[in-house]
């Protein structure tokens, strides 16, 4: 009798992310990731980002000002490459490209950073990134921040 077995390989997960990013900055990703061999994983996301400041008239941030300042949302995909394994952890480069919109025109972005991710009972990770993202045509040209989040696995 043999037994086979393959840890967290091919597997596939939903994760949602929330972070914030330099400068007043707030991200939400939901995103689909399939991991391949050792690690390395593949992510399709989608991506709102709010980006707030003062009100003109009360001189601070109020929920006018919040809400309706800069949006934008993108649509995109990730190549993670596996560079550190442990027991119950591993961390990935992240590097990216996505598209997508504000209220008014079309974005591009280019996103690399890092995302470490911790392993949990049943498949579920909890994860942080360090992410920038540099978006053409945007408001701000460059985003970084981090964003904390969890992932649940699909099957």
């Amino acid at each position: 009798m043999t037994l086979c077995s393959h840890a967290q390989q091919n597997s596939d997960r939903i994760s949602l992310g929330f972070g914030c990013l330099y400068e007043r900055g707030l991200d939400v990703t939901l995103s689909y990731e399939h991991e391949t061999k050792y690690h390395n994983a593949w992510e399709y996301f989608v991506n709102g980002y709010i980006k707030w400041d003062d009100c003109p008239s009360c001189g601070h941030v109020c929920p006018e000002s919040f809400w309706n300042n800069y949006r934008s949302y993108g649509f995109g995909f990730a190549y993670k490459p596996c560079v550190a394994r442990g027991r119950n952890h591993h961390g990935n480069m992240r590097i990216g490209a996505s598209a997508g919109s504000d209220t008014d025109r079309f974005l591009g972005g280019m996103h690399l950073g890092y995302e470490h991710n911790y392993t949990l009972r049943h498949g579920w990770k909890l994860f942080w990134q360090v992410k920038t993202d540099v978006m053409i045509k945007g408001e701000d040209l460059f985003r970084t921040g981090v964003v904390l989040g969890v992932k649940l696995p699909v099957k």
